[in-house]
């Protein structure tokens, strides 16, 4: 089931309210929103990258319909593109066509998005962190630590994989400190070994205030109807004020209602509500990109409103591995195919996982969110394979005097 929502109209304007537990409704929290049309041509790589995390997310979403799930495009996207610095053949070619690669101005457009993110011209606080975690004895080729550094601030720490623990507190410690305490384990020493060659992570943090805030003295419960049908108490934040707010339709004519709320600066949450209460997340979803935000701009209309919003925190962890393969990217997860030439001159490099981790605090205030994403790059073992797996003869030998003292089969176990 789908939340149940009231829409009516009073005489101070429209009142929405938001019933739900399982948060069995969409919400969107865009970094640099109001930025995205004053880009312009500049967006268009933001763009794609946005899209193909929200790809990822639809993936996600459909599989746990009835979970609570928060995540960071930007943070997949962004390691994906340092992945793609230090990738060749095939492994490159998968990871440019997800990517929209060009040969033309890719790095360039890369580094003005950036910018643009993580200038601090708001009040909002919008962090970006990149880092690599390298052993001593692999050299990186200078043109993925220069391309890394240039675009995405991230240069190498060396560690000792052959010490897990660690190495695994080092990473962790980094993304702590990046996240601002939101996310303070992204890697567990039993993920590392001496195979582990190379860590690369993005850290993202954002903390925004309201530019309406709620009065706390106000919260208060009311009844939240999940996606699997139960209903439980939850506060609910509620405020009288002018917002943006409409309603729009996917491809397929499912409507839904869209409550924009603004932050002290150029991020804002978009709230998705389906119209009909019996319409669930899974039809609304995979049709929510860069353009539909673009539509909504031009949609929503200033109203008074009586809203009541639930506080809430959600958290979610996330293996991408799978939700890659079904854009194409599978390559570089091949231990026998995998090619990551651009990056080290030593063969063998895999990426073994994805790991994304994220959190996000909604509350009278405003909203703090954190993602920490991490790829882990093995080193393929050398050692032959010999699986005795099937039937088989043995011959016991004495060396010395070419003597076969026994000799047998093993035809079932």
């Amino acid at each position: 089931m789908s939340p149940i929502h009231v829409l009516q109209r009073y005489t101070s304007g429209f009142r929405i309210g938001i019933a739900m537990r399982n948060m069995n409704i969409l919400i969107l929290l865009f970094v640099a929103v109001g930025s995205v049309h004053c880009l312009k041509k500049k967006a268009k790589k933001s763009d794609a990258g946005s899209d193909l995390g929200m790809k990822i997310f639809d993936q996600v979403a459909t599989s746990q319909p009835t979970e609570n799930i928060v995540m960071s495009p930007h943070g997949m996207v962004s390691l994906l593109w340092m992945l793609q610095f230090g990738a060749d053949g095939i492994t490159r070619k998968e990871l440019n066509q997800v990517l929209k690669y060009s040969r033309r101005g890719t790095y360039t457009g890369l580094k003005k998005v950036h910018k643009s993110l993580t200038e601090h011209k708001s009040k909002d606080v919008v962090t970006f962190a990149n880092g690599i975690f390298v052993p001593r004895d692999l050299v990186l080729k200078k043109g993925f630590i220069k391309r890394c550094s240039e675009i995405y601030q991230a240069v190498p720490t060396n560690v000792n994989y052959a010490e897990p623990e660690a190495a695994a507190s080092i990473i962790n410690k980094w993304a702590e400190y990046q996240t601002k305490d939101m996310i303070t384990e992204i890697i567990t020493p039993d993920t590392l070994d001496e195979a582990t060659k190379l860590v690369v992570a993005s850290a993202i943090y954002f903390k925004g205030a309201w530019k309406s805030k709620f009065d706390v003295a106000k919260t208060h419960d009311e009844d939240f109807t999940g996606a699997d049908g139960d209903v439980s108490q939850v506060p609910m934040m509620v405020q009288n004020s002018a917002f943006k707010f409409g309603k729009a339709s996917t491809p397929t004519n499912v409507e839904y209602n869209v409550l924009q709320l603004p932050y002290n600066g150029a991020v804002s949450m978009f709230i998705i509500l389906p119209v009909d209460n019996s319409t669930t997340l899974t039809e609304i979803t995979p049709h929510i990109n860069v353009n539909s935000i673009k539509t909504w701009k031009k949609i929503l209309k200033r109203n008074k409103l009586d809203i009541s919003i639930p506080r809430f925190t959600a958290e979610s962890e996330t293996n991408l591995e799978e939700l890659l393969a079904p854009l194409g990217i599978t390559n570089m997860f091949d231990k026998d195919k995998a090619n990551f030439k651009k990056l080290s001159k030593v063969c063998g490099l895999y990426v073994s996982q994805i790991l994304q981790k994220a959190k996000i605090e909604v509350n009278e205030e405003g909203t703090k969110a954190a993602a920490m994403t991490a790829a882990l790059l093995k080193f393929k073992s050398r050692t032959a394979q010999f699986a005795v797996n099937r039937p088989f003869l043995y011959i016991i030998w004495h060396q010395s005097t070419d003597t076969i003292l026994f000799a047998g089969q093993v035809a079932k176990p």
